[in-house]
């Protein structure tokens, strides 16, 4: 898992009706994009977290770093 300040860190439910949690990446931790990464969820509140295989990482499509035509 690679991410970036500004990625998303979206956590799948892991029960039937329980929501995704998407938090905002507003620190990478660890070396080269790894984790831990420190999150703002929407509410405010911000967590260091090591994500488990429940998380993926969303860039931002505008995103500077992706791969231009």
């Amino acid at each position: 898992m690679e991410a970036h300040a500004g990625d998303r860190l979206v956590t799948h439910g892991r029960t039937v009706g329980q929501q995704d949690r998407v938090a905002e990446i507003v620190e990478v931790l660890g070396d080269g994009g790894a984790p831990p990464y420190r999150v703002r969820f929407d509410d405010g509140h911000e967590h260091i977290l090591a994500p488990g295989p429940d998380s993926v990482v969303r860039h931002d499509a505008a995103d500077s770093r992706a791969p231009g035509p």
